[in-house]
């Protein structure tokens, strides 16, 4: 799929902007603080209803108003137009779909799947194992459609059984422990396949930028050991019982990626460990796509991120996926010149976007 064209108002400092966008490339440039990484917020938090920046949901509207509206059009592989639309306010949200109210966002963010690679991006490889069972769970939601049911009722009987805890009531524990066993199971084998998928994937992405992350193995951790859940579970009790909260469970999972038997985060560089984000990134858009979805490619800042060499095969191997790409930087990259005859660019610029030629750079 591809969005044909983009409709902002009242996010942050652009108050109002609309353009038409190329459905193969689309690069944004200009100053810091301009507004660039803004245009991909909005189409992440058309997609999800949130952004992936930190802050609270009334630090995203402007100073125009107490909600912010956000209104696309994209195209299926099928060539099947849809209008999408999303407002927010600061304790409410109203999400449309080819002028029809939606009751879910996810309904949205099937229609809108997408891979982000942007400056933060490299704590999936560096940071806490939250986000990388994130990045799993939004790759099992594009190719299992009916995972997210599954992931809400486990979530929901995870906090039915932390509040019992908490009340030290094991009798309501032990009623809950049969359901929340059987859910969690059942996230842990989705969740499995797509890590075994996505290993796969990665090793045939590794070698595209660095020789030496060639080695570098990813193994799921379940998040509790061997045998099943269920016996982890009441092994686990007494413990529970005394910190109040549920240790055992897919709510403890990781992706552990491994070089030489050791913690990959322990033995790469920050430029590697970049590195190492993009091949994961790009797995995922591939598998979604061997899936039946084709994720739009979100590259945000990447020249900051990535040398040219490293941000030419990024964009080389989004253009193999036949993915819409969006680039923002500072300027336009000479690697983007080279490799693409066509593509749409853009002028951010203190909230305003205009189209440009080339020429006139």
């Amino acid at each position: 799929m591809f969005v044909n064209s983009l409709e902002i108002n009242n996010l942050r400092n652009i108050s109002s902007a609309e353009f038409s966008l190329h459905p193969a490339l689309n690069c944004f440039i200009g100053d810091n603080g301009a507004g660039k990484t803004t245009i991909f917020e909005a189409l992440v938090v058309l997609s999800k209803g949130r952004s992936f920046r930190s802050g609270q949901l009334s630090s995203l509207i402007g100073g125009d108003g107490e909600r912010l509206r956000i209104f696309s059009r994209i195209q299926s592989t099928a060539g099947t137009v849809h209008k999408l639309g999303v407002e927010r306010g600061s304790d409410n949200w109203l999400a449309r779909h080819n002028d029809e109210n939606v009751m879910q966002l996810s309904e949205l963010t099937r229609l809108l799947p997408h891979v982000l690679l942007e400056p933060g991006s490299h704590t999936l490889v560096s940071g806490p194992p939250e986000g990388r069972r994130k990045y799993l769970d939004w790759g099992v939601f594009h190719v299992k459609h009916d995972y997210l049911p599954l992931w809400r009722r486990y979530s929901r009987a995870l906090k039915q059984r932390n509040a019992a805890l908490r009340l030290q009531d094991l009798s309501v524990v032990e009623s809950l422990d049969p359901v929340f066993a059987e859910l969690g199971e059942q996230l842990h084998t989705a969740r499995q396949r797509q890590s075994d998928r996505l290993a796969e994937l990665l090793r045939q992405q590794l070698p595209l930028f660095n020789h030496t992350l060639g080695d570098i193995e990813m193994v799921y951790r379940k998040g509790w050991s061997a045998g099943s859940l269920g016996e982890a579970l009441r092994q686990a009790l007494a413990k529970d019982a005394e910190r109040g909260q549920t240790g055992p469970g897919p709510h403890k999972a990781d992706l552990y990626l491994v070089l030489d038997g050791e913690p990959a985060r322990e033995r790469l560089s920050r430029g590697e460990q970049k590195s190492l984000t993009a091949a994961l990134i790009l797995a995922q858009a591939r598998l979604m796509l061997d899936s039946g979805e084709q994720p739009l490619l979100l590259l945000d800042d990447l020249a900051s991120e990535l040398d040219e060499q490293h941000l030419g095969k990024v964009l080389q191997a989004g253009a193999e996926l036949g993915s819409q790409i969006w680039v923002s930087g500072t300027a336009l990259s000479p690697v983007i010149a080279a490799a693409f005859d066509d593509f749409e660019l853009f002028h951010v610029k203190r909230g305003q976007v205009a189209a440009k030629s080339l020429n006139s750079l």
